[in-house]
């Protein structure tokens, strides 16, 4: 996908041909420096913003040929939204029964399964309390059980962990990994080093452009559709003149410099 925000100064490339697929049931880190285009990508997955090319398939829905007036169907339907802050993630009068309950009708879910729910998340004492009664690490976690309600095709957060203690962050991931055995794709920006540690896979983006992904501790290149691989900065360095010897041979291919 391609993203482009148009400013008084000019085009900005946001993202720049992100091909990633994300699996039901898998952790997905993404992660780079500040302007790399995270909060882009995760817009989009979330149906907040669209790509100004490309596809975004989001359980079988192509996100982009969606009539706006449709779109906010599909996001409730589809998409659980974590924001990084856990007060913005809740309604301050309502309680912890009340924001799963109004989470269930949205989605129209009856198959029930909220009790279980609260129970795995060690929130069953607190299903009376209003946010301000929750500590922090709890208030996440209510807002993971009600962006779950319902079985969406993806949950999305942002920095889930940055304004929780360590305590109360190993918690939350505990509970993320219990929650996306149920078949969710949770799809994570972070810096935290302990979601990557956590997360099943790991995607580097870099000036809006998919740097490397890494599965199973093996950091993959990524090789686009038009054939172009991102390096790395350690290996770019090595080629000054932004020019390479490609030698293509039975066990692969081999890059030098000219």
């Amino acid at each position: 996908m391609i993203k482009i925000y148009w400013a008084d100064t000019g085009e900005v490339h946001a993202l720049k041909g992100i091909d990633a697929v994300f699996q039901p049931g898998a952790v997905t880190a993404i992660v780079g420096p500040s302007g790399s285009g995270k909060s882009s990508l995760l817009r989009i997955l979330a149906g907040l913003d669209r790509a100004t090319a490309g596809s975004v398939v989001l359980g079988g829905t192509e996100l982009n040929t969606v009539p706006q007036r449709r779109l906010h169907g599909v996001r409730r339907r589809l998409v659980g939204y974590v924001h990084q802050r856990p007060s913005d993630n809740l309604i301050p009068y309502l309680t912890v029964d009340a924001h799963l309950e109004l989470a269930a009708r949205r989605r129209r879910w009856r198959d029930g399964g909220i009790d279980e729910l609260v129970d795995g998340l060690g929130l069953h004492t607190r299903r009376g309390h209003l946010p301000t009664q929750l500590s922090g690490g709890e208030q996440q976690r209510v807002a993971f059980a009600q962006a779950v309600i319902g079985n969406p095709a993806i949950v999305v957060a942002d920095e889930p962990t940055a304004e929780l203690d360590s305590r109360s962050a190993h918690q939350l991931l505990e509970n993320v990994r219990r929650l996306a055995d149920t078949g969710v794709a949770f799809v994570v920006s972070t810096h935290d080093p302990k979601v990557v540690a956590r997360a099943d896979v790991t995607l580097l983006l870099r000036h809006g452009a998919l740097e490397s992904e890494t599965v199973a501790s093996r950091a993959l290149s990524v090789v686009d559709a038009a054939g172009r691989i991102q390096l790395p900065p350690d290996a770019l360095r090595l080629f000054p003149s932004r020019r390479a010897l490609l030698e293509i041979r039975d066990d692969g291919v081999w890059i030098s410099r000219p």
